[in-house]
């Protein structure tokens, strides 16, 4: 059974412009710490019916978005969600479940918002394509070769899918979170980030603290961020709370979670053999299960990849999810900044207000997923 301290008071954030990195204190440094890193120069600063899509080969990019419609931001993002009601703008991703091609095409009558229950009118919608920027926190603990072998690779992988523009920064934790570079795109520096990670220190995995501690600090950051967290999803002795760590993601708009699940083969391999008891078994489905949160609860997607093989396919879903948006805009009916948290749901329909089919070119009808996030918190007067 998991068990926690008595909370203790939130991490301190210190303002650091882009992204505070500051390294804990400790008396027995971590061997994977590694000098701080400056970040580069031009980083993130502070119709009708069914659609026919086209064969995959043939896929078609998404319009650029209007000149008027340009951002000051050095990567060029849109934010995903603002709190700043009475209108909310909000990414939306619609990608077919085989192929995990994004949809292009749609029109504003495609989307129906449905805020608390009360269906809303969509204003605006355009298509954007950006670079990312994005952390990549990886659970470093001395606990099982596997999981650490598991994160290495699904950590290569990501690297690998990165473009020249695309900003990533590299943070581990055990005990604590280690920052090993600061935002950059140089892939040099990041190659050499996570090939440091050889020895871990401690077996201690306190997954929430270090998960509050990222989104602390990325609220400093401008323009859209991604977090791809990579890890057993396991918390051994945090001083956070579920509870804690989901209000803390509640609080945090334009941060979208991405989870791999490490170890999944020899958890498997281990169950099947009768060396994984009842205890063992319930907490790694509860750790499955906070993986799979943190990304619905911010519009991202969950992985449990059982083989090295499946991590190009699943970067490749991540890729289109996040390099294709739609961004809508919308004036919410309840206009009170009263911070309270909106639940919001996204479908798509045609223009008789029935649910939209896709079709492939042959006819035949096809599954999709629309992915958003699934609420925002309303931002509190100015006194």
């Amino acid at each position: 059974m998991r068990k926690h301290f008595r909370i203790l008071p939130v991490l301190a954030a210190v303002a650091f412009l882009p992204w505070s990195f500051t390294l804990p204190a400790q008396q027995t440094p971590a061997p994977q710490q590694k000098p701080q890193t400056q970040p580069d120069e031009g980083g993130p600063v502070n119709d009708n019916g069914s659609i026919v899509l086209p064969k995959k080969k043939e896929d078609v990019a998404p319009p650029p978005a209007p000149a008027e419609e340009k951002v000051n931001n050095p990567n060029g993002e849109i934010f995903t969600m603002r709190v700043d009601v009475p209108i909310v703008n909000l990414n939306v991703n619609v990608i077919l479940d085989k192929t995990h091609q994004f949809v292009p095409g749609l029109k504003p009558e495609n989307f129906v918002v449905v805020e608390d229950g009360v269906e809303q009118k969509v204003q605006t919608l355009r298509t954007t394509k950006v670079p990312i920027t994005a952390v990549m926190l990886l659970e470093f603990a001395a606990n099982s070769y596997y999981f650490i072998n598991d994160m290495q690779n699904a950590s290569s992988a990501f690297f690998r899918s990165l473009q020249p523009e695309d900003y990533v920064a590299v943070e581990t934790y055990d005990m604590r979170p280690h920052i090993l570079t600061d935002f950059t795109n140089n892939k040099d520096t990041i190659r050499e980030a996570l090939q440091s990670l050889v020895i871990p220190g401690f077996r201690e995995t306190n997954e929430f603290d270090a998960l509050y501690e990222t989104l602390d600090r990325l609220t400093r950051v401008d323009g859209r961020k991604y977090i791809i967290l990579i890890s057993t999803g396991r918390d051994t002795m945090s001083r956070l709370t579920l509870d804690q760590m989901l209000a803390k993601i509640k609080a945090t708009p334009n941060v979208t979670i991405f989870t791999i699940s490490t170890g999944a083969f020899i958890r498997e391999m281990a169950d099947a053999r009768g060396g994984m008891g009842a205890i063992t078994r319930m907490d790694y489905l509860q750790a499955d299960n906070e993986m799979k949160t943190f990304a619905q609860m911010t519009g991202g997607m969950s992985f449990q990849p059982m083989f090295q093989g499946a991590l190009p396919d699943i970067f490749g879903q991540i890729n289109e999810s996040i390099r294709n948006q739609y961004v809508l805009t919308y004036r919410p009916t309840n206009s009170a900044n009263d911070g309270s948290y909106r639940k919001v749901k996204v479908y798509l329909v045609d223009n008789e207000g029935k649910p939209l089919k896709m079709v492939d070119e042959k006819g035949k009808q096809m599954k999709y997923s629309i992915i958003a996030r699934d609420g925002y918190k309303a931002k509190l007067p100015v006194e």
